[in-house]
């Protein structure tokens, strides 16, 4: 019998289910991603042993310019749900010039960045429930044109380096958002555990 209460209390549908809080997951999956994002660049230094020998232009692709005064933690994360959306776009145009150049293959690398895509798309999803207000509607859907001309001069090495600049971005943002939710985490929660 008390079998039988102990089963109803597990799968009784009002039951609050125990685990991390929707900032807490949100800086999981960022740590997930971050992770993910520097295992797909050390594939990606693997393919192109070339790279150790070369570094990519200064620079962010991608860039914000907040406002003068410091942003509050929800505009925080509003700032980087944007800087997600151009990461995004960013590896939707390195899977579409790489299969352009070199078609469909399968191996680690490319599986890595199918995965990095999908959990940056998922991590766009959780920013914006995070983040959106009534007044503001934030989008999930990429935010680049892909209209870098990588075959230029510099050919098939042009889009290697430009790839290899985009993995870059990936790690650094990545990093940034889960150093962001953190804070936001720390400050909805309370504390240290995320």
């Amino acid at each position: 019998m008390a079998e039988q209460e102990e089963q109803q209390q597990l799968t009784a549908p009002d039951t609050p289910v125990p685990g991390p809080s929707q900032t807490g997951r949100a800086v999981a999956l960022a740590r997930l991603l971050h992770h993910e994002c520097g295992r797909l660049l050390q594939l990606y230094k693997e393919k192109e042993t070339f790279l150790s020998d070369h570094t990519p232009d200064a620079g962010r692709i991608v860039s914000l310019s907040p406002d003068s005064e410091e942003p509050s933690a929800e505009q925080q994360v509003q700032l980087l749900h944007s800087a997600l959306r151009q990461c995004l776009g960013l590896i939707h145009c390195v899977i579409l010039k790489e299969e352009e150049e070199w078609g469909e293959l399968e191996g680690d690398y490319e599986t890595m960045r199918k995965n990095v895509r999908l959990r940056l798309e998922h991590l766009l999803c959780s920013t914006k429930g995070l983040a959106e207000t009534e007044t503001m509607t934030l989008e999930v859907t990429p935010d680049h044109q892909c209209n870098e001309e990588t075959d230029g001069p510099g050919g098939v090495f042009g889009l290697k380096m430009w790839t290899y600049r985009v993995l870059l971005e990936l790690v650094h943002w990545a990093d940034h958002a889960a150093q962001t939710l953190h804070v936001l985490h720390k400050e909805k929660e309370g504390t240290e555990d995320a």
